[in-house]
């Protein structure tokens, strides 16, 4: 998976970084020394993530690639760690559960299923299927996770999740994504689908504030 996100270039007393906006253990599910390529603007390199803390790493950028850089631009950024595994599954890219034709909404039961609710309304199967196949429960739907259920369901999806961190500016949503909404510790998922919004807690909206938006991942269909 490739992650994007807009920022500038920070700096502090260990040198240049950029921030990266998400916990990238509860998005990629990696953790300590985590080497990424990543993109800055047109300048290409290679790193070791720097930790923070709670999941939470910046980008280092060393003396010799900010020489080519700037302190007063902001930067389309993007890093690729790892793509996500697949599961023995029936499904395939050519012969998906379903072809995304509708969506029904998927209201979740109580609080910490948004996730697998999304994945079942992109599957066209239950809830209580799509949590047995996640092998997840509350609160443990990340967006890997998610991206792992797309995958076992032969359902096509970006290489790209694409970080709006809240910007409304020249945001177009594609015909079907997931949105990755930030709500207090944990990440709140919904679903578009051909200009409504599908909440697993709200059901379907005509619109939607895209300013509580922290990035989309596109489904392809």
């Amino acid at each position: 998976m490739k992650y994007t996100f807009e920022k500038h270039i920070e700096q502090n007393e260990n040198g240049a970084f950029i921030d990266i906006p998400f916990n990238v253990w509860e998005i990629c599910r990696r953790e300590g020394d985590v080497p990424a390529k990543v993109k800055v603007g047109e300048t290409i390199f290679v790193c070791n993530l720097e930790p923070k803390e709670g999941g939470y790493y910046n980008i280092p950028i060393q003396s010799e690639i900010m020489a080519k850089l700037s302190f007063d631009t902001e930067y389309k950024v993007s890093f690729r760690i790892m793509k996500t595994s697949v599961e023995d599954s029936p499904y395939s890219s050519s012969n998906p559960i379903r072809k995304i034709d509708s969506v029904e909404c998927i209201l979740q039961p109580h609080d910490g299923l948004c996730g697998q609710a999304c994945v079942a309304m992109l599957a066209g199967i239950t809830l209580e299927e799509t949590i047995n196949i996640m092998h997840c429960s509350e609160w443990q739907a990340t967006i890997a996770k998610i991206i792992g259920a797309l995958n076992y369901f032969g359902l096509e999806h970006s290489e790209e999740i694409v970080y709006t961190c809240g910007k409304t500016d020249e945001v177009v949503l594609p015909k079907c994504a997931v949105i990755l909404e930030k709500m207090g510790r944990f990440s709140h998922y919904l679903v578009t689908f051909d200009g409504k919004f599908y909440d697993p807690n709200l059901g379907v909206m005509e619109q939607y504030d895209l300013s509580k938006m922290k990035g989309y991942l596109e489904v392809l269909v």
